[in-house]
């Protein structure tokens, strides 16, 4: 009976480590601020059109970037077979925010506050979307077996097939969601408006 309960419970805990590797990774999160001048909404806003991160020919007022590393995952050869194990993720998202270098009117500060707020509530959208991602790639990959390709050969060139397929689907993702918060009534488009027409 012991023995019995032993095995039972063995059995258990190797049907949960899938689940526990999964779940056990969380994305650090950091927030980079860059210095804006200004003494009124218009002025801040300004400076960021001087210094905010540049994009291309652009600047833009906030970006959010990562870093993803992997941990033991490695291509395997199984017979003829090749697998690809399963790795824990290690992503760092960095928030780049533009930030005041001096304190402001406190009726400037009350505007600046609203704004910041809803600048960092958007790029936390493409963060939570990077982390999907890793999820996304975590799906299609972990344990992948492709067979007869003992060099592993196949399977390297089909994992690069599904990621480039996750990557510009989140691309995309990224893209639309800018084109409405920027666009006619969009949520940062209001912000920016309230930022310059006020105090």
């Amino acid at each position: 009976m012991r023995a019995c309960i032993r095995l039972c419970l063995s059995f258990a805990a190797l049907l949960a480590l899938p689940l526990t590797a999964h779940a056990e990774w969380k994305p650090v999160e950091k927030i980079e601020p860059y210095a804006i001048s200004g003494q009124s909404g218009a002025e801040l806003y300004r400076s960021i059109g001087e210094k905010g991160p540049k994009l291309g020919i652009a600047r833009a007022i906030a970006y959010t970037n990562f870093k993803l590393t992997w941990g033991l995952r490695d291509y395997k050869p199984s017979g003829k077979d090749c697998v690809l194990t399963a790795g824990r993720p290690k992503l760092i998202v960095t928030y780049t925010l533009p930030k005041p270098s001096r304190s402001l009117p406190p009726a400037v500060q009350k505007n600046w506050d609203t704004f910041i707020a809803g600048v960092a509530a958007h790029e936390k959208v493409h963060g939570a979307s990077m982390v999907q991602m890793v999820h996304d790639i975590q799906a299609a990959t972990d344990g992948l077996t492709v067979a007869d390709d003992p060099k592993c050969s196949k399977t390297r060139a089909e994992v690069v097939k599904r990621l480039d397929a996750i990557s510009k689907a989140r691309v995309q993702a990224s893209r639309d969601f800018d084109r409405s918060e920027f666009g006619n009534g969009g949520n940062l488009q209001k912000l920016v408006f309230s930022l310059v027409t006020g105090p």
